[in-house]
């Protein structure tokens, strides 16, 4: 059995297939929970981690494999174990307990924003799922989409990027695909997780009207898209509350004003007290990690004293079932054989679609005529990076090359840093065959130099580690490089720069560079997506997601907070930049950035016609684009609102990725959703009547003349 054949034509029948199952699971839920005794109910809400740890022991039942999450099911009734993974990247296998399994690594989240291609997030998220479901998975604990609020943030490289549409369209496309495939995904982390740093104490402080119109916002658009089965709430507070058990955001917002009909899971070692089963939390995962398996006896006393209804341990119940059955969830999977040549092509494309090509004075791409090319850094010699925690992902295409942190325990291993196989050098070896190409591997500037003044060009590979539980200190390049891409572009004027991270970098470096791209963490195929777009085999495409500083003295928080300090340490986070995230305070401020959002290179040009639009019931925006070069290519363009009554300010409301032959143009019409337009008051959306402009262009920074359109008032509930 091919896993992949069949996604073609589960995609196509997704609505239709989520229709009919959503139809009859509520009915089916409430009917078997009905039958169930209160130990049954109780059992169906905390699940361990299966997986012991020393200090962390746990009793797994036999036959249950090393993976994220086990909620065992009921037999007599029919309902099977919940069988959890880690994540959106690929099928995680935490420091190979499940001995030889393998899965395909897919590109970070940022790169896969990059693409700003809801089709190709779409095609992943089925790819991801197909394998979870073939592995024997039902629940995928993917759908990561907190918003980049500070560029430092050790899990930005899982996310999708700054920009509530974009985030909330793209994790929904990719929910919407895994759950194609019979396999529930979450969306997390729920909600405003914007470090790593004491992220189980830090408290997110932000007005309710600034958090509706951001990360909330991006939420809501993710749950329309994908209608995830689960929600997975965060570690850290928000406004005092911890997620977890906040009956603001789990019962007020989620369960109230969005009408929410799945469950809500919390993250692993999230949950303090029994009482967050009244603040709106389903269920309670990976207990073992918490001071006590609070949905276990203790709930159940509680429920048995009457302190808790048993109407809401049933309410809780019936979530998980539903969801469960809605996506067609009736059964264990057995594990099937693995198409993992077809998906490292999906990979390959992902990887392909969100490169970015940051800067380019002509050097790029490489002529074929090029003879004498050295490559230095990056372990370029030997494959890309990818980020560490829980996404990480044991690749499909060879044994990777790990650096071990020299520590032990469960964090230990969201420590490692991971190279995958697939060498770009060699990539560029077989695309550039008449080319002499060779390697230093940068320890020594000096020597890199000499080298690099002897070779007719230098390609740089520049890496920064980033990983769960963990924010980085500065932008900066670590251990170093920029003093090494440095002493190369003093050493030779043709200098190509290509940057595996998880989140911007300063570039010191950058007027000295001829080119630079970035290149995110392209996941298991990333080598050769990188040779690709350097050769021109590939025409760059990608887009940023988010905002590139000049330096972190343009970002709210200059100091991260709480960095240093003890674990566990109370420490405030103020959002004071409220729903001016990335390219929105920016544009605020007047500040420059290094780069701007939605900026992004390509080989050929690309131009826009007139924007127009009008104003009904929505914004309805048309305008064209025609690829002016001679290669096939793909634009992205992007329209933003940027004046609203007199009140300058700049909200992405539209963008489509357009693939157009040379000398081709094509049409594009978008629709706005009112909340892009709207503000967050006395508890609804508000859009005061007036001028509206629009602007359409190349980035947040780049954009035409605007479009003046007469808006009607209109006020609105979530």
């Amino acid at each position: 059995m091919r896993v992949l054949l069949t996604l073609s034509c589960l995609l196509a029948s997704q609505p239709l297939m989520a229709q009919s199952a959503h139809e009859n699971a509520d009915a089916k839920a409430a009917r078997l929970e009905a039958q169930m005794t209160d130990a049954e109910r109780i059992g169906l809400l905390s699940g361990i981690m299966p997986i012991s740890f020393p200090g962390l022991e746990v009793k797994v039942p036999q036959g249950v494999p090393p993976t994220a999450g086990y909620v065992p099911g009921i037999a007599r009734l029919g309902i099977p174990p919940q069988l959890s993974t880690d994540a959106s990247l690929g099928i995680a296998n935490p420091g190979q307990f499940r001995k030889g399994d393998v899965a395909t690594a897919m590109p970070s989240g940022l790169l896969l924003a990059s693409s700003f291609d809801p089709a190709l997030a779409e095609r992943v998220g089925a790819t991801v799922g197909a394998e979870a479901r073939a592995k024997g998975f039902n629940i995928l604990l993917g759908g990561g989409m907190n918003l980049a609020r500070d560029p430092r943030n050790g899990r930005n490289f899982e996310y999708l990027g700054e920009d509530p549409l974009l985030a909330g369209t793209l994790a929904g496309q990719a929910i919407r695909g895994t759950q194609s495939q019979g396999v529930v995904s979450t969306i997390k982390h729920f909600a405003l997780n914007g470090q790593e740093t004491l992220r189980h104490t830090a408290d997110s402080v932000i007005a309710e009207s600034a958090l509706r119109e951001s990360d909330l916002l991006g939420f809501k658009i993710g749950i329309e898209i994908g209608q995830p089965g689960a929600v997975m709430c965060a570690y850290n507070l928000v406004n005092g509350s911890k997620s977890c058990g906040s009956d603001h955001l789990l019962n007020r917002v989620l369960k109230g004003d969005w009408n929410y009909k799945g469950w809500v899971m919390s993250d692993w070692g999230a949950v303090d007290d029994v009482s967050y089963i009244k603040a709106g939390l389903d269920q309670q995962m990976g207990y073992q990690l918490d001071k006590q398996h609070w949905f276990g006896q203790p709930l159940a006393d509680l429920v048995a004293s009457g302190d808790v209804p048993k109407d809401r341990v049933s309410n809780a119940v019936r979530r998980i079932l539903r969801s469960l059955f809605a996506v067609g969830i009736t059964g264990t999977y057995e594990p099937q054989p693995i198409d993992y040549k077809a998906h490292a092509q999906i990979a390959l494309d992902a990887a392909r679609g969100g490169i970015v090509l940051l800067r380019n004075d002509g050097i790029l791409p490489l002529a074929a005529t090029a003879r004498n090319i050295l490559v230095v850094g990056g372990n370029a010699d030997f494959g890309v990076l990818s980020g560490g925690g829980s996404s990480q992902v044991t690749p499909s295409n060879g044994a990777p090359r790990i650096i071990e942190p020299g520590s032990d325990g469960p964090t230990a291993l969201f420590s490692r840093q991971l190279y995958m196989a697939g060498s770009p050098l060699a990539a560029l070896r077989k695309a550039l065959p008449a080319a002499t190409i060779s390697f230093q591997n940068g320890y020594s500037p000096e020597a890199a130099a000499a080298y690099a003044a002897r070779a007719d060009m230098v390609i740089a590979f520049a890496t920064k580690w980033e990983g769960e539980g963990m924010d980085s200190g500065s932008l900066a390049l670590p251990q170093g490089q920029d003093q090494l891409i440095s002493a190369l572009a003093a050493a030779n004027p043709n200098l190509v720069v290509v940057l595996e991270t998880g989140n911007p970098v300063t570039m010191p470096w950058l007027e000295k560079a001829n080119a630079v791209v970035q290149a995110w963490y392209p996941g298991q195929e990333g080598g050769q997506a990188i040779a690709d777009i350097l050769t021109g085999q590939v025409n760059p495409s990608g887009r940023l997601p988010v905002t590139y500083p000049a330096s972190i003295d343009q970002y709210p928080r200059v100091a991260l907070p709480g960095l240093g300090l003890p674990d566990r340490t109370p420490v405030k986070v103020a959002y004071d930049e409220g729903a001016d995230v990335g390219y929105r305070g920016f544009a605020r401020s007047g500040k420059t950035p290094l780069f701007a959002f939605g900026h992004g290179l390509s080989y050929t040009r690309f131009s826009h016609g007139p924007l127009s639009a009008r104003a009904d019931a929505s914004v309805r925006l048309r305008f064209t684009v025609r690829n002016m070069g001679d290669r096939a290519g793909a634009d992205v363009p992007q329209v933003y609102l940027v004046d609203r009554n007199g009140e300058k300010l700049q909200r992405l409301v539209g963008f489509q990725k357009v693939a157009l032959k040379p000398g081709e143009t094509r049409k594009v019409t978008l629709d706005v959703d009112n909340r892009l337009l709207a503000d967050w008051k006395d508890g609804g959306w508000v859009i005061e009547g007036g001028n509206y402009s629009f602007a359409l262009g190349e980035s947040a920074a780049k954009l035409d003349k605007p479009f003046i359109v007469r808006v009607p008032a209109k006020t609105w509930k979530d």
